[in-house]
């Protein structure tokens, strides 16, 4: 009777939540692909940054992420996505066709290194974009600068195999569809600072950076 009595609670303080947003709220839709990478890695990165993104700007927002399969009803009805993790990412055919459809159709990927993805995740946009080659965005890039200013381009959260951090992408007629923060790791610093005991101001611009990527996306 607990359990159930928990569920019920959990299930109504979600539904109050779900009837609370807006119509047309913005939304984040993490990638939950196969291969065995931890895709669920960060758990309250994307809370927080959707947190900060309606404290600090007048965008309606939506504070519950998504999770979605590349195909199911939640991935089609999306229009910016998220994808993280350490290990190995990987897309069926299908899947590599359906996500390439969607984002020449207008939709926006947000793909953030968290240390041992880099391999799989180029190999695997490869197989859905073979025609195109990442392009570094140079630190004048209006990503950088489009609400908080990033003089340097992407901040360093944490270190992995002491490389600078680069915000790469891929574009179809000028228009910026994924977008790869590599040796960066935005998403371990907009989780709870205790988590990983991240100082504050790593946090804050991790947060901003966040910030500044979902506008730019949302501006195109």
């Amino acid at each position: 009777m607990k359990i159930i009595g928990l569920f019920v609670i959990l299930f109504s303080v979600s539904q109050i939540q779900a009837e609370n947003v807006p119509p047309g709220a913005f939304s984040i839709t993490r990638i939950h692909y196969s291969g065995g990478g931890d895709w669920y890695a960060d758990p309250s990165s994307l809370p927080n940054l959707l947190e900060h993104l309606k404290i600090h700007t007048n965008v309606a927002v939506n504070p519950m992420e998504k999770r979605a399969k590349i195909g199911d009803d939640i991935f089609l009805e999306s229009s910016y996505f998220y994808l993280t993790g350490h290990g190995n990412v990987k897309f069926s055919d299908k899947e590599s066709q359906l996500l390439r459809d969607h984002l020449l159709a207008g939709a926006f990927l947000h793909a953030d290194d968290n240390y041992g993805m880099d391999k799989s995740f180029r190999r695997e946009m490869g197989n859905v974009f073979p025609e195109k080659d990442w392009v570094e965005l140079p630190s004048d890039h209006s990503i950088f600068n489009i609400y908080y200013k990033f003089p340097n381009g992407l901040p360093k959260v944490h270190e992995h195999e002491n490389q600078r951090p680069q915000a790469l992408g891929l574009f179809n007629d000028g228009n910026l569809m994924v977008l790869y923060t590599f040796e960066s790791d935005l998403g371990d610093g907009w989780e709870d600072p205790r988590v990983h005991n991240d100082p504050v101001e790593i946090h804050r611009k991790a947060l901003e950076m966040g910030t500044n990527i979902i506008l730019y996306a949302l501006s195109r």
